[in-house]
């Protein structure tokens, strides 16, 4: 059995089966851990989001922004931005079962034997690894339950910027959604800059990519998100595998013992 990680899907179904069989994937011998951002934007979310979710436990998911989106579209009453390409996933017959599936998945996941977190836009350096997991599952809590409609009607919005612990209710909810789904820059305390989504080296005053602070442990952290990083970071403990195949750049999958990486070119 491999386990391989790939990045921003974003509804490229076609370049997704072209890189899986090119390093011969089979769902009933590999696994496929996904950095969120499954759909939107690419052509095809409908026909990705039905072949991640048929490979069952096959498949590590993490939810990324876009993948929120399509929830807080369907259950938060939020309609769809001009750019989006959901059309297909609205008026499927099976929508209800696969936001369910959605539903389901978290904002980040640990494999404790490998010491490696994936999480769609990376994990901040305020938190620990036990933070992180703990944080995640509050919010894959409310998701996942009565509070969803709640959190999916108020999830959009930058404040609160920083991290405080006795941040509660949809404040505490939707900070916690902007460092692992959001997170680019962000200052020693843990504030956020949400605005800029430029390459690493157009920091703006008093901010850094997340990466460049240091951090107590040395877990491997796979994340999304960062297109214009093109999977490039200072350090091999923080591997970028957004290589922004919807923007005609590549789709990325690695093995996550060699750290080989496959790409498609798109």
């Amino acid at each position: 059995m491999t386990d391989y990680a790939i990045g921003d899907i974003q509804g490229c179904y076609e370049r997704l089966q072209e890189v899986l069989a090119t390093i011969g994937f089979s769902a009933s011998r590999d696994r496929l851990w996904v950095a969120g951002d499954l759909i939107n934007r690419g052509p095809s979310s409908l026909a990705t989001l039905r072949f991640i979710e048929s490979l069952d436990g096959a498949a590590e998911v993490v939810l990324g922004n876009h993948d929120l989106h399509l929830l807080a579209v369907v259950l938060g009453g939020h309609r769809p931005r001009g750019k989006d390409t959901l059309g297909d996933l609205l008026r499927a017959p099976d929508l209800d079962r696969l936001v369910e599936w959605l539903r389901q998945q978290s904002l980040c996941v640990y494999d404790p034997d490998r010491d490696i977190l994936m999480a769609h836009a990376g994990l901040p350096h305020i938190w620990n690894v036990e933070q992180a997991l703990g944080y995640a599952n509050e919010v894959t809590s409310v998701i996942r339950g009565p509070a969803s409609v709640e959190y999916f009607t108020h999830m959009y919005g930058n404040e609160p910027e920083c991290w405080r612990e006795d941040w509660t209710g949809m404040a505490r909810w939707r900070l916690i959604t902007n460092y692992f789904t959001r997170m680019r820059f962000i200052a020693e305390d843990g504030t956020l800059e949400l605005n800029t989504k430029e390459s690493a080296d157009h920091a703006p005053v008093g901010f850094a990519p997340w990466f460049d602070y240091p951090r107590q442990d040395q877990t491997r952290i796979i994340f999304g998100h960062w297109a214009a990083l093109e999977g490039s970071t200072p350090s091999d403990q923080f591997i970028g595998l957004d290589t922004g195949c919807v923007w005609g750049g590549a789709l990325t999958v690695m093995n996550l013992d060699t750290g080989e990486r496959t790409h498609c070119d798109c």
